[in-house]
């Protein structure tokens, strides 16, 4: 009897187990992390972040796709060299 309910145990913890792989399986993908440039391109666009998205930055300094949009509304007007590290990223 002991031994009927440690099979059963074992029985239940593998099917357990296999739904669990079963369903993470079926996850979607998590989007890769936003490129932030390196520091020549950081430094580039750094004096149009702090001009243009200085509110951005007071509410979530560390919001990346927030400030990657406000450059984005505000293009027309951010540096030329800002501008090229934008477009050299697909932005």
């Amino acid at each position: 009897m002991l031994r009927d309910m440690f099979r059963v145990s074992i029985l239940t913890f593998a099917l357990a187990l296999s739904a669990v792989n079963a369903s993470a399986q079926k996850l979607p993908p998590q989007p890769a992390p936003v490129d932030q440039g390196d520091e020549r391109e950081r430094a580039a666009c750094h004096p149009d972040v702090k001009r243009f998205c200085q509110t951005q930055l007071e509410v979530n300094p560390n919001d990346v796709l927030g400030i990657l949009s406000c450059l984005q509304s505000n293009r027309v007007k951010i540096s030329h060299a800002c501008q090229e590290v934008l477009a050299s990223h697909g932005q």
